[in-house]
């Protein structure tokens, strides 16, 4: 008799085309409803139910009930990460769905990986702070050094509170637009909040593409060459999904 985790069960309802669909929307770190995770992957209402009703009983997603309104999102951090890794290794086996069109360059350059910044801007954050040696490797993987502490403590971020939990600190996340690596972990999504919270960028309201400001993405520019980007003196660089209207 064979024991342990039965990983045959998760795969095959991970497996599932539709049910992977609905999952990697989910990446996006907001509740969706039944309806917006039908369209979101191609299926009828009562076949997204079906699937949702599965996906609730294996504890992959929970539904949170909003008035009338039922929403769901991914049970946690540690389906967002296994998700993440199986994205990882489907890139990195060329297993890879058809390249997005023009119309979805704004993914590409700037987006939420369930709580942290991807796409273009994500990799030359990771590759900043690698440089600036303010990210390090270590023998499990990414860390922060001292001056990569008092960097981000100067910006504003709890770094002690953010060790206290279990999920990993730094963690590399492979970009699936980039096929380079952009920061996920708690720091990474601290970073994603900070840049939120400074008003350099937003969600776009309909995926999960994040839109710089023309501001932002002059201070965002500065973030990257060491300083705290409120205080930015560098020529404004172009980009796909900067709002020339806003400041």
């Amino acid at each position: 008799m064979r024991e342990g985790p039965d990983i045959a069960s998760l795969a095959a309802l991970i497996g599932d085309p539709g049910r992977a669909n609905m999952l990697t929307a989910l990446m996006s770190g907001l509740a969706l409803t039944a309806g917006e995770l039908a369209r979101e992957a191609n299926i009828t209402p009562q076949t997204a139910s079906s699937h949702l009703a599965k996906l609730s009983a294996a504890a992959l997603v929970v539904m949170e009930v909003q008035g009338r309104h039922r929403y769901f999102r991914l049970a946690g951090q540690d389906v967002a990460g296994a998700l993440e890794g199986l994205m990882e290794l489907a890139s990195r086996m060329g297993r890879l769905r058809t390249r997005p069109g023009p119309r979805d360059q704004s993914m590409r350059n700037a987006r939420v990986c369930y709580d942290h910044l991807a796409g273009a801007l994500g990799v030359r954050l990771h590759d900043a702070l690698i440089e600036q040696g303010f990210i390090v490797a270590t023998r499990d993987g990414l860390g922060l050094s001292s001056a990569g502490r008092s960097r981000f403590i100067a910006e504003g971020i709890d770094v002690a509170m953010l060790e206290k939990t279990h999920r990993p600190l730094c963690r590399a996340c492979l970009d699936w637009s980039e096929r380079r690596h952009h920061l996920a972990g708690k720091l990474g999504a601290a970073l994603l909040q900070l840049l939120i919270k400074r008003g350099w960028t937003k969600r776009d309201g309909k995926s999960r593409a994040l839109i710089f400001n023309a501001s932002g993405l002059l201070r965002f520019e500065a973030f990257l060459n060491g300083g705290n980007g409120m205080t930015p003196r560098l020529r404004r660089p172009a980009a796909a999904n900067a709002d020339p209207r806003a400041s």
